[in-house]
């Protein structure tokens, strides 16, 4: 039977993030995908997703807010 409700899953995670800076979760015993590193946060799934949201305040990609600020003539 899937596991629908996160009070349920009872795993550990990481917080992992890809080179444009987006977030996901990662199970603590499965070797984090090429392309995504440690994000500073583990725990439950509960945990990690609301770190995600309390530092994920921009959900642009890296590289079109370094475009957009060029094209503003930000630094």
């Amino acid at each position: 039977m899937p596991v629908d409700d996160e009070t349920d899953d009872d795993r550990r995670y990481t917080v992992v993030l890809n080179h444009e800076e987006q977030y996901s979760i990662w199970p603590v015993d499965q070797e984090i995908p090429a392309g995504w590193r440690e994000g500073g946060k583990a725990g439950s799934k509960e945990e990690c997703l609301a770190h995600i949201r309390e530092v994920w305040t921009d959900m642009r990609p890296l590289s079109l807010r370094r475009q957009m600020d060029e094209a503003q003539g930000v630094a």
